[in-house]
């Protein structure tokens, strides 16, 4: 994982692990991650690609209001 360390991620609950899919693959998640973070700490960081060009498009910031990631909960 490319997770930091704690003390990092303060607002992560490390003892509360969440499941959850992207694009169909099983990914995990600790309480209080944004789906951006718990992905790059994963290692996906293709989240989407360019509609004319099929070039990848990643995470811009952790704070999940990425314009190139658009998911449905």
């Amino acid at each position: 994982m490319n997770r930091l360390p704690a003390p990092f991620g303060s607002r992560i609950d490390r003892s509360r692990r969440i499941r959850f899919s992207f694009e169909g693959k099983p990914f995990e998640a600790y309480e209080g991650d944004s789906i951006a973070s718990a992905l790059a700490a994963s290692g996906q960081w293709v989240l989407s690609r360019s509609f004319k060009y099929h070039r990848p498009r990643g995470i811009l910031s952790m704070t999940g209001a990425d314009a190139n990631a658009l998911v449905q909960l």
